[in-house]
């Protein structure tokens, strides 16, 4: 990991790049390399990064009011150095301003005991949901982003940004909003901040990529073969990241090969779910067509993807299933043979 931490600083460094992005999937251990690139940074008490990641959200904590339930609070840590001069910051506004396209309730800051509540429709102090509560802390940290690169003197000693996984519980129009939203805060002519930016949200990475495309940036994979200590970083070339294209390709060779695993069919039965909707389909069976027996294939394919499979632990369909009940219903697809797939390593080796 700590390879892969130094190659992150050299790119953005000597290798003359802005910014650096990585697509990874969930378990691989993004937020690990995140607070190490943090912790690199670290020299007796001067940090360089300002990160948002997993442990950013545990800065915050609900009060739930257990003896009246009435004041509903969120606490938050005012030892962190990501509140650093905040009381001075005046966020309100640049908070709302970012709020306000994604979410419809309001918000209070309370600096002097270092709480935050909330309101909607002549309600005080509700209770926000867990999506709600993400975004406003995402919110937050725009908010702080904008002093940051306006050079505010809190916040002087940060050069680089770390993000990591910032929209969990988004719709994909939300994820869309705030992708666009991020770039074009990173692509201010004043940004001089060097940017980290992880997800293993496809729809979300590709946005930022396509953002960020005309900026100096480099593209990675992070994968970890074998589940082990190692962390490989998988360089892309500009090839835009189609994800359901390498999804595509990678059932294809699956089919082609005969060496079918229990994590194709859950492949399949996505690609299957987005086109049925894209088309206004109510089941995804109705992308099912031209065969002896469609209903069955259906039926294979709602039974294989529903198995108790791990999904870390991906196991050939021979071991679980006769290999002639599981791939003779395997559709024909089309030759999806293009660069991007690249970015879809082969999990059995991982």
């Amino acid at each position: 990991m700590k390879k892969v931490v130094q190659r992150l600083r050299d790119d953005l460094n000597g290798g003359g790049q802005q910014f650096v992005l990585l697509y990874a999937y969930n378990g691989i251990g993004k937020t690990r390399i995140s607070m190490g690139f943090k912790d690199k940074g670290k020299q007796g008490d001067a940090r360089d990064t300002l990160y948002f990641n997993a442990y950013t959200e545990d800065l915050f904590l609900w009060d739930n009011d257990l003896d009246n339930d009435i004041v509903r609070t969120i606490k938050f840590n005012e030892k962190s150095r990501f509140f650093a001069g905040i009381k001075d910051l005046a966020l309100e506004e640049s908070i709302q301003k970012y709020l306000g396209r994604y979410a419809d309730f309001d918000f209070d800051i309370d600096y002097a005991n270092w709480t935050i509540s909330f309101s909607k429709g002549g309600n005080n102090h509700i209770k926000v949901s867990r999506g709600e509560e993400n975004i406003f802390i995402w919110c937050l940290f725009m908010a702080i982003c904008e002093r940051v690169i306006d050079k505010h003197p809190s916040y002087a000693w940060v050069k680089y940004l770390y993000i990591d996984d910032p929209i969990s519980s988004l719709d994909d129009n939300n994820a869309i909003a705030v992708a666009c939203d991020l770039a074009k805060l990173l692509k201010r002519e004043e940004n001089e901040l060097k940017v980290v930016f992880s997800s293993h949200h496809a729809l979300f990475f590709n946005v930022v990529c396509n953002e960020l495309k005309k900026k100096p940036h480099k593209k990675y994979f992070l994968h970890r073969p074998n589940r082990g200590e190692i962390f490989v970083l998988q360089a892309t070339d500009e090839t835009p990241f189609f994800h359901h294209v390498a999804m595509l390709d990678d059932i294809r060779n699956a089919a082609s090969s005969g060496a079918l695993y229990t994590y194709h069919f859950n492949k399949l039965r996505s690609i299957l779910e987005k086109t049925a909707i894209f088309f206004g389909h109510n089941d995804f069976s109705a992308c099912i067509h031209g065969v002896d027996d469609e209903a069955l294939y259906a039926r294979a394919l709602n039974l294989l993807s529903h198995g108790e499979y791990a999904i870390f632990e991906p196991r050939e369909m021979g071991t679980t299933t006769s290999s002639s009940s599981a791939r003779f219903w395997m559709p024909s697809l089309p030759d999806t043979s293009l660069p991007c797939q690249s970015f879809w390593p082969d999990p059995r080796h991982e």
